[in-house]
Order: C-alpha cells, then sequence, then structure tokens
C-alpha cells in the first residue's frame, strides 16, 4: 500500500528531474553527433557479486522506505478466554488519552469501530464486572489535554457514514455520532473522537518503549444488551473489521504498521493468548485462502466439511452463502469472527455434523443444560482418541483442522458439552456460517488485508510467535501474555513511528 503523501512527494521529485534534464539538453542540443551515455554499475556487481540473501536484504530495506520503513511488530496484550463456561472473550489492555489512562477492550475481527465507555454514559454503561483482571474505566474526553471532537464534516465521518447508519448528522459542526446493532441484540451508540493512544515500541525481543499515535474512536454514551452484562462486561470494543475505518487501517493509512494481523487464542483454562500486528515469520502459515471480495466481514469460500471420513452434505442455497456474481452456481462462505465464542451453522447443517460425531461414541445419554443452552453428555475416557477431527477444506484447498478439545468443552469434572450451535435467520438474511473462537484458538490465524488472504497454522499459543520488522529487517520475538494471571506486560503495542 502506497503511504499517504508519498505520491506528492514522488510528483515534486518528478518535476525537479525534468528541470534538471531541461537544462542538460539545452546544453547539449547545439552539438550533438551521438548517443548520449550514462555509466551505470550494479550495487552487488552483478548476481555474481552477492549472494541471494543479500539480494532478498536489499529488496526488504527498500520495501521497508517505500513503506515510510516503518517498523509492523504489534504486541497486543491479551486477556480473557473462549470458554462459553467462563468469560467467552478475548480482551486487550490499551492506554488513552493524555495523561494516559488504561481500558480493557474486547478485540473482535467480526465488527469495526473502536470504542470506550465515556464519562457521559452514566447508568447507561456497565458499573461493575466479574471477569478477572479487568477494570473498568470510563473515558473523559475533557480530562485528556489532546483529546478533540470528531464532526461531520470530517472525512472520516464521511466514510463512515457510507457503510453505517449514522445516529444523527445534520449539520456540518455537528458531532459525528454512530449506532451500532450487534447480532446479539446488544447495541452502542455515542460519537466520535480523536486522541492519543499509547504503544509500546518494539527495541528487541520482548523489549519495549512506549510511543503514541492521534486515533479517531467511539465516546459511547449508551450501550444495552450484554454490553451492560457485569459477567462481560469491559470498557469497549476493539474493532479489527474488513472496514477502512478501523484502528488498523487508521494506522495502515498513516504508514505506521502493515496492514495484516494474527492471533492466536489459548481456549484452555488459563485463556489469553498473542495477538499481532505485522507480518507472522514463525510459525510459518501452512494454509492460505482468498477472501470473498466486497463483503463486510472476513469471509471465505468453504467447499467442504469433513467429520472423520464422512463428508458433510453442504447447502445448495439459502445458508451461509450465495450466488456466484456470475450467476453460475451457488457458493458456500463461512465467516471468521473472533467476537464469537462458538460455531453456529444452518440447522440442517448443525445436525448433519452433531449427529456424525456423537454416532462415533453411540449409547452417550445426552442432555441439555439449564435454558436449554447447551447439549452435553457424561464420558470419562480421553475425548481425542474416541472422538472425530473435523476438516473445513476452503478455496486452494486450504484445510483447517478441529480438534475434539477445541469443538468440546467441560461443564463439570466427565462432563462434556459440544459447541455446535444453529445459527438464527434473520427478517432478510439467511442464517450463517459462522467460525467462532471454538474453531480458531489452538492456532495462529492471519489476516493479510494487503493481499486479501487469511491463512493460518496449528500452534501452542501459550508459547510464542515470531514477526518481521521492515524497518530493521529483524524478527522479533511476540510472547504469549494473559491480563488475569499478569498485568505487568503493558499496553498495545510494537512497533515504531
Amino acid at each position: 500500500m502506497e503511504p499517504r503523501g508519498l505520491g506528492d512527494r514522488l510528483g515534486g521529485l518528478a518535476a525537479l528531474v525534468m528541470v534538471v534534464l531541461a537544462v542538460l539538453i539545452s546544453a547539449l542540443v547545439f552539438n550533438v553527433s551521438g548517443n548520449l551515455v550514462f555509466p551505470v554499475s550494479h550495487k552487488f556487481n552483478g548476481r555474481e557479486g552477492a549472494s541471494l540473501s543479500k539480494f532478498k536484504a536489499h529488496d526488504d530495506r527498500r520495501h521497508a522506505r517505500i513503506l515510510k520503513a516503518t517498523q509492523n511488530a504489534v504486541d497486543m496484550v491479551l486477556g480473557g478466554n473462549g470458554h462459553p463456561t467462563q468469560d467467552g472473550l478475548y480482551f486487550a489492555k490499551l492506554g488513552i488519552g493524555n495523561p494516559s489512562n488504561d481500558y480493557y477492550l474486547q478485540v473482535d475481527t467480526g465488527s469495526d469501530i473502536f470504542w470506550v465507555n465515556c464519562a457521559e454514559c452514566g447508568k447507561d454503561c456497565p458499573t461493575s464486572t466479574k471477569i478477572q483482571g479487568v477494570k473498568l474505566t470510563l473515558y473523559d474526553r475533557n480530562s485528556s489535554s489532546t483529546s478533540e471532537v470528531v464532526r461531520c464534516s470530517d472525512k472520516f465521518c464521511t466514510a463512515y457514514g457510507e457503510d453505517h447508519e449514522m445516529a444523527k448528522c445534520n449539520k456540518p459542526d455537528d458531532k459525528c455520532s454512530y449506532l451500532i446493532q450487534y447480532g446479539d441484540g446488544s447495541s452502542t451508540s455515542g460519537y466520535f473522537v480523536k486522541d492519543e493512544v499509547q504503544f509500546q515500541k518494539a527495541s528487541g525481543n520482548f523489549e519495549t518503549s512506549t510511543i503514541s499515535a492521534p486515533i479517531i474512536f467511539g465516546c459511547g454514551t449508551n450501550q444495552s444488551g450484554l454490553l451492560n452484562n457485569p459477567n462481560v462486561a469491559v470498557s469497549g470494543l476493539l474493532g479489527f473489521g474488513n472496514a477502512n475505518i478501523t484502528l488498523l487501517s487508521q494506522l495502515a493509512a498513516a504508514g505506521k504498521v502493515r496492514n495484516k494481523f494474527a492471533h492466536c487464542l489459548d481456549n484452555s483454562k488459563q485463556g489469553g493468548g498473542i495477538w499481532a500486528i505485522g507480518e507472522v515469520v514463525e510459525p510459518k502459515i501452512k494454509y492460505t485462502s482468498p477472501m470473498v471480495p466486497n463483503s463486510l466481514h472476513y469471509n471465505l469460500v468453504l467447499e467442504k466439511i469433513e467429520v472423520g471420513s464422512d463428508v458433510v452434505k453442504l447447502p445448495t442455497s439459502g445458508g451461509g452463502g450465495g450466488d456466484v456474481s456470475d450467476g453460475s452456481s451457488y457458493q458456500n462462505e463461512a465467516i471468521f469472527d473472533s467476537g464469537t465464542t462458538l460455531t453456529l451453522f444452518p440447522p440442517e447443517l448443525q445436525e448433519q455434523i452433531v449427529d456424525k460425531i456423537l454416532s462415533k461414541e453411540p449409547g452417550l445419554q445426552l442432555y441439555k443444560t439449564q435454558h436449554d443452552e447447551f447439549t452435553c453428555f457424561d464420558y470419562s475416557k480421553n475425548i481425542d482418541e474416541k472422538f472425530p477431527i473435523v476438516k473445513f477444506t476452503f478455496k486452494n484447498s486450504a484445510s483447517l483442522m478441529v480438534y475434539p478439545h477445541d469443538y468440546l468443552f467441560q461443564l463439570d469434572e466427565g462432563s462434556w458439552c459440544h459447541g455446535w450451535m444453529k445459527s438464527q435467520s434473520g427478517s432478510s438474511e439467511p442464517p450463517v456460517i459462522l467460525l467462532g473462537d471454538m474453531i480458531l484458538s489452538n492456532k495462529v490465524v492471519v489476516y493479510d488485508l494487503e493481499q486479501q488472504v487469511i491463512g493460518w497454522a496449528d500452534h501452542n499459543c501459550s508459547s510464542s510467535i515470531k514477526v518481521k520488522d521492515d524497518e530493521s529487517g529483524s524478527d522479533y520475538a511476540v510472547q504469549y501474555h494473559n491480563l488475569a494471571s499478569s498485568d505487568s506486560s503493558g499496553l498495545l503495542g510494537l512497533f515504531n513511528f
């Protein structure tokens, strides 16, 4: 991606070169009897003058200069977990304002807006939380020397209004308002502000220093539904969706970071994991599949589901997909959504998958939990030895394996439940295929918005990964974090402005 302002600088440089060439030509044009020859030599004295590694290092440094020499190693410190009976969400700590205060925000690839609960919210925002390691903080723009209100005339507000419902924006000087309805029935509304957000610059493996950048985000004045539930309440939400108004897209447009990120979610009892902005170099990403163009979310074309050796019959219309643009066929699409705990399928598809899984162990006595939330059974054997692997195959033959310890979770000792749920159709939309944390955990998942692909590789998310730093050419290790057990790791960060 060409950073903002580079075209203008190149335009000025081109004009200067044209002036110099005009002077040279005017000096030579009266006595020209042959060709003009410019002596040229190769930096490495031809291909034989350097190893392939030096060529690659040269190209990497040049690419970094084109990208304004930004460092793109970013480590977001995580907490939470994907257990349906516990928090059921992952969150990060972020510093905002001057002076800075800390905010605990849910990280979510299924939505776009970055927003925090504001001081004006009062009783319409959560006042307590039961999530371990989380402290609720209200953002007070009047207490920050760097805060400013975003008006309707701002370009950001125009871009937001093109894709989202505006709560109120009648005059250019009005506050740029927002209203968001989430799939679980929750909603948030407020207005946008711009303020300094604190990050951690990487100075080596696990070594950081604090820097800041101006970011536009929502100042929430009214929350409803689960957003106010003390069991899952945090101070706001950090959307990493597929739109041009996210925190990531703002940083990428300013030339601060590469437009790609990755997460590795630990779904063990300890929770936590890794969330990084940048190019993952370790582990090697094994599979990649192209994003469906012009989708609101991170959609991939789903070609096959296998439960063990059994192939599941996919919908041929009206469930989790749509017609190809040329009208030639129907394709099933699956949404990658870290903001959802479980996995949702159209009813007929969900029933097939569950029946094929449970048939591997006939004689199970099934029962429902309170409010019929989950289907469970008592089991004392090793689930990974007895239950099948579920294999999803996406376009480009990209396979994603889901193991029994991913899709089964313990309710009590010896009591197991499955996380395959039925999606409900809306008034105008069919049921969707939505892959939540249950599917996405225990693997590095990479969202490359520059190449418009999603990739993944199985990985121990309680270990570390490595991401590439464009400025130095080094690969920096990003460690596992768990805010609930250790809060000494600091804020969102690891990149060089």
